[in-house]
């Protein structure tokens, strides 16, 4: 084949690239063909030399095609877990089941392994986590003062503010909520500390 036709190249790139933002899915040879208005055979042949020259990378099936600016965004975003619901006020089972995954940017995040649940009662709510909310967490398990961690008492799993009550020699977790009191362990398993929350503005 012959290499004149780099606008052409250009288009397809642009094309498979437009469509990936605006839906994230990929074009098919047959609607490549269509809105390029030309044959399939053609854009075979130009996906076979753009792959060799660098340009896109090509997987099999129909929509295998993955530009340079797919990939890097791919490697931008972190797939963060959902790995149930968290009591934000009786203390709920954590249960680690994988419920489904939320793409975040990792220059949002940082660095570090991260895991989403889903906030479930109101004490939290005076630290702007309110019931429903997807609550991104930093998996640690140490924390300082004050900040709002995912705390294991007895296999269940509560999100609260962290304190170490020195006089009396125990953890104190704080509700956000001035209808709550405080809630006093000897010990607990720190599973992570909260970092963002993502919520629906009504």
């Amino acid at each position: 084949m012959r290499t004149k036709n780099q606008e052409l190249m250009n288009s397809i790139i642009s094309l498979v690239d437009s469509e990936y933002d605006k839906n994230r899915r990929v074009p098919t040879i047959r609607e490549i063909a269509s809105k390029l208005q030309i044959s399939k055979s053609s854009v075979g042949d130009y996906l076979n030399a753009m792959a060799k020259k660098g340009l896109i990378k090509l997987n099999s099936g129909s929509r295998g095609i993955i530009t340079n600016k797919m990939q890097k965004s791919k490697l931008d975003v972190a797939q963060i877990p959902i790995v149930g619901s968290i009591a934000c006020g009786t203390p709920l089972f954590a249960e680690e089941n994988i419920e489904s995954y939320i793409p975040i940017s990792k220059e949002f995040l940082g660095n570090g392994n991260y895991f989403i649940l889903k906030a479930s009662g109101n004490s939290m709510v005076n630290a702007g986590i309110c019931d429903g909310d997807y609550v991104i967490v930093k998996q640690q398990e140490t924390a300082e003062e004050g900040q709002i961690i995912v705390a294991l008492i007895d296999d269940e799993a509560t999100l609260k503010r962290y304190y170490l009550d020195k006089a009396n020699k125990k953890i104190r977790l704080h509700p956000e909520n001035n209808k709550m009191k405080d809630m006093f362990f000897d010990s607990i398993v720190i599973q992570g500390v909260a970092v963002k929350v993502i919520k629906d503005l009504v």
